[in-house]
């Protein structure tokens, strides 16, 4: 799982308990997974299809800094779907997880589904690419 991404928990997140708001979280999660997936499949024409199971585990609050762990869990003809771990930055502690968030990449013009042209295979060759070009190792 690769964390690329961190929020701040600001006074505007919260809910009535002085917590992080599981509508905000929810929207960030769909922010963050779609952007991932972007750059994965190579293509800004993609829609969400699907988030399955969520499990909040643990509260952020205001002033923390929470991060999002993504990795690709299968990879179909015109689909990907994900995983994403919300964690608190400082204590490591997970906030919640997102499973199963599918996005299908679909035609601009009719809306349609078409094909990626990705492989779970190719996926990870693109992500090695990527990490040599940035002079980074892999940490999984």
């Amino acid at each position: 799982m690769r964390f690329l991404s961190r929020r701040l928990v600001m006074p505007s997140d919260l809910n009535y308990g002085n917590s992080l708001f599981g509508g905000r979280v929810l929207e960030w999660i769909d922010e963050e997974a779609a952007i991932f997936a972007i750059c994965q499949v190579e293509s800004n024409s993609l829609v969400t299809k699907h988030i399955g199971e969520i499990n909040f585990e643990s509260p952020a609050l205001k002033g923390d800094i929470v991060e999002f762990g993504l990795s690709v869990k299968h990879v179909g003809r015109t689909s990907i779907s994900l995983t994403c771990l919300v964690r608190n930055k400082a204590t490591k502690k997970t906030i919640c997880l997102a499973d199963d968030i599918v996005f299908v990449t679909v035609d601009p013009e009719t809306r349609e589904p078409v094909a990626h042209g990705k492989t779970r295979e190719s996926l990870v060759e693109q992500t090695k690419e990527e990490l040599r070009s940035l002079n980074l190792q892999s940490v999984d």
